[in-house]
């Protein structure tokens, strides 16, 4: 159904922002729903949900990690199931996006801290194409994030995205540890004790 709707704005010419927020509004009211069935037992990481991290929310029944394509920088074709073995957090964004615009330098400064064999930071555009994307990092000087793109936005929508931005954290076998939806400071001394938490307990 999502995939026909898609077809259909597309094929009328609307401009991919509006079909964006359009669709990850549709999917954010099935994961409220689905969300709100979940037990609300407290998680590993709600302990440091505080401060720049308060927003983060712990998953006790995580859906499965989407495993749709998406194209890197050099134009391979890969899914999230590629980085397992690492911890991985996932942001979804778009550069018409204000939130994302300003949250940006922050996903790498987190990167350029904290990125290893261990631990990366996946920033994956919602653009129109990949380029818009790559004239952002170059106006920005964004330096230590890879650049990752989901032309067809099913990630985000099979992720249970509620709009832009949304940052998910998946374990080292592709489990959704937690997710925080919204701007965030990620390059913050509260972030960096909640990905260093993650790192030792997962």
């Amino acid at each position: 159904m999502i995939e026909r709707l898609v077809a259909f704005f597309k094929a009328r010419g609307l401009a991919s922002a509006i079909i964006a927020v359009a669709i990850l509004g549709l999917a954010g009211v099935l994961y409220v729903i689905s969300t709100a069935l979940v037990s609300s037992a407290p998680g590993p990481l709600d302990s440091y949900a505080r401060g720049a991290m308060s927003g983060f929310m712990s998953v006790n029944e995580p859906p499965a990690q989407p495993l749709g394509r998406i194209v890197t920088g050099e134009g391979e074709e890969i899914t999230l199931a590629d980085r397992r073995g690492k911890l991985v957090l996932v942001n979804f964004w778009a550069t018409w996006c204000a939130p994302c615009v300003v949250e940006m330098p922050e996903l790498d400064a987190l990167q350029a801290r904290l990125g290893s064999d261990q631990f990366e930071v996946m920033a994956i555009s919602m653009d129109r194409t990949m380029d818009e994307a790559r004239r952002f990092y170059e106006e920005n000087g964004l330096e230590h994030l890879a650049l990752y793109h989901d032309p067809a936005l099913r990630l985000a929508i099979s992720a249970g995205s509620r709009g832009l931005p949304t940052t998910i954290l998946y374990d080292r076998h592709g489990g959704e540890i937690g997710r925080l939806s919204g701007e965030a400071a990620w390059a913050s001394e509260d972030a960096i004790a909640l990905i260093e938490a993650a790192l030792e307990r997962y």
